[in-house]
C-alpha cells in the first residue's frame, strides 16, 4: 500500500457526506417540532495503524482491505432512547443513497463484555475523479448510556492492550447492565422528558436571542 492518502481518500469523503446529510435530517426534525430521534453524529476513518493492526490479526491482504475490512469508515448515531434506536434503523433501511449490506443487533444481543449498540454494515457510493467507488461504511446506533459505557471501555481496552483485568472486566459488566437499567428507565418516563424539552424550547424561543 504506497499511497496511504489516496487509497484513504474516498472513506474520508464517505464520513463526511454521511455525516452532513444524517445531520440535514436531525435538523429537519427540530424544525418540524418533532421529537429526533438522532442527539448527535460523530465521524471517523480508521488510522493507518489501527488497519495495519487488524490486518494482522484477521489475517486480511493488505490488497482485499477494502473489501474484507468493513470499518475503515465508521459513522456513529447517537440518540436518547432505545426505542429512536428502531426509528433510525428504519430510516437507514429506507434511505436511497447507499444498500445496507449487513445487521448486527448487540442490543438484544449484547458482547459479553456487556457491550451494547447496533451495527450496519452499508455501501456507500463516492464519486471521485477516477469514477464511482462503493465504499464499505459501518454505521453504529446507540443511546448516550450505551456511547458513554462504550467509551470508558474503549479507553480501558486502548491501556490495557485489550487486556482488561478481570476484575476491571466484571465492573465494567456491571456498569454496563447500570447503564441499560437507566436507558429503560428513561424509556418509561420518556413522555414526561419530551414534555420538559418543548416546554424548555418554547421558553428559549419566546426569551429572544438577546437574553
Amino acid at each position: 500500500m504506497s499511497n496511504w492518502q489516496t487509497f484513504l481518500s474516498p472513506y474520508m469523503q464517505a464520513v463526511e457526506e454521511i455525516k452532513v446529510k444524517l445531520k440535514g435530517l436531525r435538523e429537519q426534525y427540530q424544525m418540524s417540532s418533532q421529537h429526533t430521534p438522532i442527539e448527535f453524529v460523530t465521524g471517523r476513518v480508521k488510522p493507518v495503524t489501527s488497519i495495519l493492526d487488524k490486518a494482522q490479526r484477521k489475517d486480511i491482504p493488505l490488497d482485499e482491505i477494502d473489501t474484507k475490512m468493513q470499518d475503515i469508515a465508521g459513522i456513529r448515531i447517537v440518540c436518547q432512547f432505545v426505542s429512536d434506536i428502531d426509528t433510525i434503523v428504519e430510516l437507514m433501511r429506507t434511505r436511497q443513497d447507499f444498500e445496507v449490506l449487513e445487521e448486527r443487533d448487540y442490543i438484544k444481543e449484547k458482547k459479553e463484555s456487556g457491550y451494547r449498540s447496533f451495527h450496519m454494515v452499508v455501501s456507500y457510493p463516492v464519486h471521485t475523479i477516477d469514477g464511482r467507488k462503493d465504499v464499505l461504511t459501518e454505521i453504529q446506533v446507540r443511546t448516550l448510556a450505551m456511547n458513554f459505557w462504550a467509551t470508558i471501555e474503549h479507553s480501558l481496552n486502548y491501556k490495557y492492550s485489550g487486556e482488561i483485568p478481570e476484575d476491571i472486566k466484571h465492573r465494567l459488566q456491571r456498569a454496563a447492565e447500570a447503564a441499560f437499567q437507566l436507558d429503560e428507565e428513561m424509556s418509561k418516563i420518556k413522555g414526561e422528558v419530551r414534555e420538559a424539552q418543548r416546554i424548555y424550547m418554547q421558553n428559549r424561543e419566546s426569551e429572544g436571542p438577546n437574553t
